[in-house]
């Protein structure tokens, strides 16, 4: 029955899903990998899944074997509707990934603008936050991103909200650094607007 309820999560199955609640399927139950029903169907984007289960009561920071929850996966794979429905739910944006990163830090990194700004307005998550590389989101987004305009509007948001330009990585390369030796001016131009 928990197998069942999982794979129907992630099938998007939204009618099985509920059958098999009603029936005693346990929410929370976790498969091999320690995935949940909500984040099986996270992990396909079946929103009206994960909406439904959370509406149910599901535990949305739950960490599977790789460390990733719903906010965490929602968050770096740029799933803006199911972050919106974590965080409307109460998901704990202090919680970190396999990395030591919040769900900020990947959605900077791959140029996730709306996530990004989502996570920055409707949460209190930590704009300053360091992975296990000591690399904030504003480090990642200049070191990992491209420069082009989506990285552009995520480092202006990272600043708008906080970001300390001056926090540097291990070997002490601040952000506008990083910018500069990549070329990116005007990710550049917008640290040093900033401060840096």
């Amino acid at each position: 029955m928990e197998q069942k309820l999982i794979t129907a999560a992630a099938e998007g199955d939204t009618k099985a899903v509920l059958e098999l609640l009603e029936a005693g399927a346990p929410i929370d139950a976790t498969d091999s990998d320690g995935v949940t029903a909500v984040m099986a169907a996270t992990q396909r984007n079946e929103v009206d899944t994960v909406r439904k289960l959370i509406e149910r009561g599901a535990d949305i920071d739950i960490r599977n074997h790789r460390q990733d929850n719903v906010l965490l996966y929602a968050g770096a794979e740029g799933l803006l509707e199911i972050v919106q429905l974590a965080l409307e739910a109460g998901a704990d944006p202090a919680l970190t990934n396999r990395y030591g990163g919040t769900a900020l830090i990947p959605a900077s990194e791959r140029g996730h603008v709306a996530v990004v700004e989502e996570l920055l307005t409707n949460s209190e998550i930590d704009v300053n936050h360091l992975n296990d590389l000591h690399w904030t989101a504003l480090l990642e987004a200049v070191i990992l991103g491209n420069g082009g305009r989506d990285h552009q509007k995520i480092v202006q948001l990272l600043v708008d909200h906080g970001a300390d330009v001056d926090i540097a990585d291990r070997d002490g390369i601040t952000p506008l650094q990083h910018a500069e030796r990549h070329g990116y001016e005007e990710v550049a131009g917008i640290l040093k607007k900033a401060g840096a």
